[in-house]
């Protein structure tokens, strides 16, 4: 059987475009973020990520999943710049967008601030979540974890109605079959962040994956290589991979990194799913292969850590 390929990269914090920042956003939010950039462009650097994107070009996976925080301010000129990056990654269909806490970081609260990204958000044509995006053997279940929140604070939280919508979804038999694929912004499982940062109703969203399962679930947020495990049904582990910036150069946090997710159908049943990390070593220039995981390993080794 053939294997497909999911990318995974996240927060790849685009450069702001002009115009990200006005007067009015003197008395917002955005001023803070502003001040803090001044250290952080330093950081995030364009030619990172060009390097990897590149790199993950040249890999032609099947699907990529980018698990949020395109922006740095959300301000309307970055959600437009945004979505111009997007264009030239390549076709809307072949590449899955979960908004992350700085694509909500002021501004109204809906999910409608994110109708500009409809095409790479799922396949409704609209700023809905969950959504869920069959793609040869995988079902891609989109989450929304970002919505503003007050100075200091980078949480989270999905909310009542999108879990209740996920869980149905999950339970849906047309995906039985399928590898589930979770994608949030924030990790689901406790200590990855700090409590500032955290998913509010992690809870919640772990009840809903205990109760249903998943096969494997994809976050971004901590700016760090993270592997971390779930409960599924019976006490199972539903394993958890979280991504470095797709932007950093080596600093205090992990520099730039992506992940193949190789999934291959097996005959009897179920899949089985080797994970290739790709990116910048802590003293490299160039993206390399920094490592092969077979993932029912890290779903043990997170489990009994």
């Amino acid at each position: 059987m053939s294997i497909y390929r999911i990318a995974h990269l996240s927060d790849p914090h685009l450069p702001p475009p002009p115009g990200a920042f006005g007067l009015s956003d003197v008395f917002t939010k955005r001023l803070l973020s502003r001040i803090a950039w001044r250290k952080k462009r330093k950081i995030h650097r364009p030619e990172v990520l060009a390097a990897l994107v590149a790199d993950m070009k040249a890999a032609a996976p099947d699907h990529v999943v980018i698990s949020g925080d395109l922006t740095n301010f959300a301000s309307p000129a970055e959600i437009t710049a945004a979505r111009a990056w997007l264009e030239a990654l390549g076709d809307a269909a072949d590449h899955t967008i979960s908004p992350g806490n700085h694509d909500a970081l002021a501004g109204p609260g809906g999910h409608e601030r994110f109708a500009i990204w409809s095409p790479w958000l799922g396949d409704a044509g609209e700023a809905s979540f969950p959504q869920v995006r069959v793609r040869g053997p995988v079902a891609i279940f989109n989450l929304c974890s970002a919505l503003p929140t007050a100075p200091h604070l980078a949480t989270g939280r999905l909310g009542t109605e999108q879990l209740q919508r996920l869980d149905a979804a999950l339970a849906d038999p047309a995906h039985a079959e399928r590898f589930r694929l979770v994608v949030l912004h924030h990790p689901p499982h406790h200590g990855a962040v700090s409590k500032r940062k955290r998913l509010e109703d992690q809870e919640a969203l772990r009840a809903v994956l205990a109760k249903r399962g998943a096969d494997l679930v994809l976050h971004g947020h901590a700016h760090e290589a993270l592997v971390g495990s779930v409960r599924g049904p019976g006490g199972a582990a539903i394993p958890v991979l979280g991504v470095p910036s797709a932007s950093a150069k080596p600093s205090r946090h992990a520099p730039a990194r992506w992940h193949q997710i190789e999934i291959e159908p097996r005959p009897e049943g179920g899949h089985a799913v080797r994970v290739v990390a790709r990116g910048l070593s802590e003293t490299g220039t160039e993206i390399s292969e920094l490592g092969r995981f077979i993932l029912a390993d890290l779903a043990t080794r997170a489990e009994t850590a």
